[in-house]
């Protein structure tokens, strides 16, 4: 073999030899800034807070505008599930009650905002049995347990089911279901309707007018009538509508329950003052964390409400709020401006970094992250939300947040290779949320929130597929 020849193949082995290890593995591509996700995004106006914090050494990983002050809809119920949690404990229940007192039977709301037709039932039984055959001369409801809030965000139309009003007197997440079929006129009825019991629900009446528009409601006394219009009837169809007069509709069907039971009941009243006399009958609730799950899982806004009321001792929904929010601060996650605890009000403003450091602290993750849902984005995008993490477990556990023109998600994710992050994404057009209050999904937002899911879905991958995601490619050689 010639010299020359020698020379440059000992040069070969000793480059090969010395080369760093990703000499030899395809360059990866340049992951897209934030920057330039958003832009591809095609989401107007929006502005976008995102936060991935490194749960190994607590340091924050890729941020944008972490301090940007943004609404968190829905991402705002993971703060509540953390406060509940603190100031009632794991093993608070709710409790309904039935006491008597002298001649007068009471039905005393404790605040369960799970409670059903199918336990109202429950309960009117064991009445029955308690009572045998005495028979009460008055029968009175009292909500006083909780103070009252007429709707959780006035603003949004009458109809919508997730609104409705709040006392410590709850039945069917304060809904009432609605059945009509329509020929040449049209037949409605209203229920209270759970798995097992659908009685009629008597103090809510409805009437159709010709015509369209919108859903009216109107109370007087402790009855409800709601105006609907025709054209916004199909031939046959059913949908939930709020409960504005809780404690009526519960006395009402309770009365009806007792009756199915053997117990005949006067007319319900509503009282105001806290009642007194002797625990006849009771209903506990499942123990907290079995109703946040719940909550985080179907987003329910009156469960939000309940236990955050609940949590603060605070007597109106605004000074709640701000209770939960100057606990937040105490925790060290940051400020936060708020006004309720659903995450449904204009009012609230958090920024990604607040809540990732929230999300970050190791009581959160021990507590919260049971409760969350896995694939939380696969509802709306499908195959198109991404895969699993390290060892076959869901990449992301999360809790989505959406109203007119605003999507944010905000929970854990699973390394590749293991390791894991908190983070949160929050994307808001603030004028065309504004532009659109109350509008039950108005034009393009559909189209606009699948946008901004997509956006969430690429910025959680790209702070977890690499540790350093944005760094630079090593330089040619």
């Amino acid at each position: 073999m010639k010299r020359r020849t020698l020379l440059l193949s000992g040069l070969a082995a000793a480059t090969s030899f010395a080369a760093p290890a990703w000499a030899d593995r395809p360059r990866r591509r340049p992951l897209p800034s934030p920057a330039e996700m958003l832009e591809r995004a095609r989401l107007g106006a929006a502005d976008l807070g995102f936060v991935a914090i490194d749960l190994r050494s607590g340091t924050a990983g890729m941020s944008v505008q972490p301090d940007m002050m943004l609404p968190p809809a829905s991402t705002l119920k993971t703060v509540t599930a953390l406060y509940a949690l603190d100031r009632l404990g794991a093993g608070h229940r709710f409790t309904t009650r039935v006491l008597r007192d002298g001649d007068t039977l009471v039905l005393a709301g404790g605040g369960d905002p799970t409670l059903d037709t199918d336990g109202l039932a429950a309960l009117a039984q064991d009445t029955a049995r308690a009572v045998g055959d005495w028979r009460p001369a008055r029968f009175v409801v009292w909500g006083g347990a909780l103070p009252r809030v007429e709707q959780i965000a006035p603003g949004q139309a009458a109809h919508l089911a997730y609104n409705p009003a709040i006392s410590g007197m709850i039945l069917n997440f304060n809904r009432v279901h609605l059945g009509w079929r329509c020929e040449t006129d049209c037949a409605l009825s209203l229920e209270a309707r759970a798995e097992g019991h659908s009685p009629r629900a008597y103090s809510i009446a409805a009437a159709v007018r010709p015509g369209g528009g919108a859903y009216l409601h109107g109370a007087s006394g402790g009855r409800e009538q709601w105006d609907i219009p025709r054209r916004g009837l199909s031939a046959r169809g059913t949908r939930w509508l709020p409960v504005r007069r809780p404690e009526a509709y519960a006395g009402d069907v309770f009365q009806t329950l007792a009756r199915a039971a053997g117990l005949p009941l006067p007319a319900p009243e509503v009282i105001d003052t806290a009642p007194s006399g002797a625990e006849i009958a009771r209903r506990d609730s499942e123990p907290l964390p079995a109703i946040l799950h719940g909550m985080l899982k179907h987003s329910t806004n009156l469960t939000a409400e309940v236990v955050g009321l609940a949590a603060s001792g605070a007597d109106g929904q605004v000074a709640s709020a701000q209770a939960m929010a100057g606990w937040l601060a105490e925790t060290g996650a940051g400020p936060a401006q708020l006004a309720d605890h659903s995450g449904l009000s204009a009012g609230n403003r958090i920024s990604a970094g607040v809540l990732a450091r929230m999300l970050a602290r190791p009581a959160a993750r021990g507590e919260l992250r049971p409760l969350l849902n896995a694939d939380p984005l696969r509802d709306v995008l499908g195959p198109d939300a991404g895969g699993s993490g390290a060892g076959g477990a869901p990449l992301v556990q999360a809790k989505t947040g959406t109203l007119n023109f605003v999507s944010c998600l905000a929970g854990y994710a699973t390394l590749l290779q293991g390791a894991e992050v908190a983070f949160a994404a929050l994307v808001a057009d603030d004028r065309r949320r504004a532009a659109t209050e109350g509008q039950d999904w108005p034009e393009g937002s559909l189209a606009w929130v699948r946008r901004a899911k997509l956006l969430q879905r690429d910025l959680v991958a790209a702070s977890v597929t690499a540790p350093e995601p944005f760094h630079p490619l090593p330089p040619e050689i």
